[in-house]
């Protein structure tokens, strides 16, 4: 007998958390989004158009911090996985860093105008490791609080959904300025003020509302060789070559649309503006359409079928009249259901592979998973922009406020923008052909890990005023 007798081992999918607090918890998610969108969209043409320096220069800053912080991430994540306080182990990274990313946003918003390429990758430095901290914390928190296959898919349709919100409600904002007769820079300014007043009241509205679940760790903490050994193990690959992909089709995308719809779709910053806004917008739908339809067909089959729907509209865009509004927006609503689909699927999909090695290893991998494909997802956005922007140099393309292009660098642009996305985002798919981690093996594996833990019967994680469980070994 081992003096716990009478305690049974239960799954937390019996106690389902409650619609408000999911809500509170998921509001992190709003600011994410509106820094993903600022960052991949708005801020390249800023420092691109607004302050003058080169396509060449905007690209390589981006991809050298790109590629310097990207190993930083998987650190950030074991630390994360070894963090034990009474707090908890996410939550205390996810208060941490908000304050470096907002200060960093407030630096980059505050370029002077003949900011070099130096401040700009030392700011980009912190305000990337700043946001990892942040979105790495959530949604690895997120994972353990929601563990079946079945609440996994809706916790992070609500997160996705949320952060539709987010980027929805900082697009609007460049809209309603620039109908006031305001310029891109200063509706990009509003923009950056916005998310760094919503950090703040996100991160407290979740400290507060949510307490942590910290699990058991049982095996040994493994070096170097033994996170090597998982990068190569079939499922990761499978999750980190789809999470590579299905960010780098999109983040190709991002990093042109402006220019592409402006100077090729005949649509002036208002209008290209409002599209994007249908794009994401629908995302709101796409989320959780997509996880009801993960739990019916399995989460892979929904990843698979979002990215096909995705590539199937991008085929048909460029064969649409110039400056059509009604034409455009709805392919622009399908790919943005599309693209907010795969979304919610990657990040559940990468809970189930981290509950599945936990079970196999006897220690935490949620905060390395998601560190994983978080850096995989930086490596996608790195190459689109310095790829995308590169070659728009070569083409002779120019992208200062107020510069005429030839034909032939319109079309190089046209090309740029569409061949890439179409081969990435169906390649994400094709990685999870024959993939067998399904709802039924990943019940097994939650039945194990909860008779491990021995988690007893109580209300659920999520409900202001519980202490944070801690079963000890």
């Amino acid at each position: 007998m081992d003096g716990r007798v009478g305690v049974a081992p239960l799954s937390t999918s019996k106690f389902p958390m409650a619609l408000a607090p999911t809500f509170a918890f998921a509001a992190v998610a709003l600011p994410i989004g509106a820094i993903q969108l600022a960052v991949t969209v708005h801020l390249p043409r800023y420092f691109a158009g607004h302050l003058g320096l080169s396509l060449a220069a905007v690209g390589g800053a981006f991809a050298l911090v790109r590629l310097i912080d990207i190993p930083l991430d998987a650190l950030l994540g074991v630390a994360m996985d070894k963090t034990r306080t009474r707090f908890g182990r996410y939550r205390v990274w996810l208060a941490l860093s908000a304050p470096a990313l907002m200060l960093a946003l407030y630096m980059l918003m505050l370029s002077p105008a003949d900011v070099g390429q130096p401040y700009l990758v030392s700011w980009l430095l912190v305000m990337y490791l700043a946001y990892s901290g942040v979105f790495l914390s959530h949604v690895a928190w997120a994972a353990n609080l929601a563990t079946s296959y079945q609440q996994r898919s809706r916790i992070f349709g609500v997160i996705t959904a949320m952060g539709v919100i987010g980027a929805v409600g900082v697009l609007l904002i460049p809209v309603a300025i620039g109908q006031r007769g305001g310029t891109e820079a200063e509706g990009v300014q509003a923009m950056i003020w916005a998310i760094i007043a919503a950090i703040p009241l996100t991160i407290l509205l979740a400290q507060v509302t949510t307490r942590e679940r910290i699990t058991r760790d049982d095996g040994e903490h493994f070096g170097v060789k033994d996170y090597l050994a998982l990068i190569a193990r079939p499922n990761v690959l499978r999750l980190l070559a789809a999470d590579l992909c299905v960010t780098l089709g999109p983040g190709w995308m991002a990093a042109l649309y402006f220019f592409y719809f402006k100077d090729s779709r005949g649509f002036d910053t208002v209008g290209a503006n409002l599209l994007l806004l249908i794009y994401i917008a629908t995302g709101l739908i796409g989320a959780p359409v997509t996880a009801l339809l993960a739990n019916r067909i399995g989460k892979h089959r929904a990843l698979i079928g979002s990215t096909l729907l995705y590539s199937t509209v991008l085929v048909i865009l460029p064969f649409l009249p110039p400056g059509q509004f009604l034409l455009f927006a709805p392919g622009m609503m399908i790919a943005g259901a599309a693209y907010s689909g795969f979304l919610v699927m990657t990040r559940a999909l990468t809970g189930d592979i981290a509950d599945e090695i936990r079970l196999e290893k006897g220690r935490e991998w949620m905060g390395l998973m998601y560190a994983l494909t978080n850096a995989t997802s930086k490596i996608a956005g790195a190459c689109s922009i310095f790829l995308t922007f590169n070659v728009l140099e070569a083409v002779g393309y120019q992208a200062a406020d107020g510069a005429v292009n030839s034909p032939a660098a319109i079309r190089g642009l046209e090309l740029a923008y569409i061949i890439g996305p179409i081969i990435f985002v169906t390649a994400a798919g094709a990685c999870f052909i024959g993939y067998r981690l399904n709802a039924e093996r990943h019940a097994e594996i939650r039945r194990q890990l909860d008779a491990r833990d021995l988690i007893v019967d109580s209300p659920p994680a999520g409900l202001a005023g519980e202490a944070p469980v801690v079963v000890k070994g």
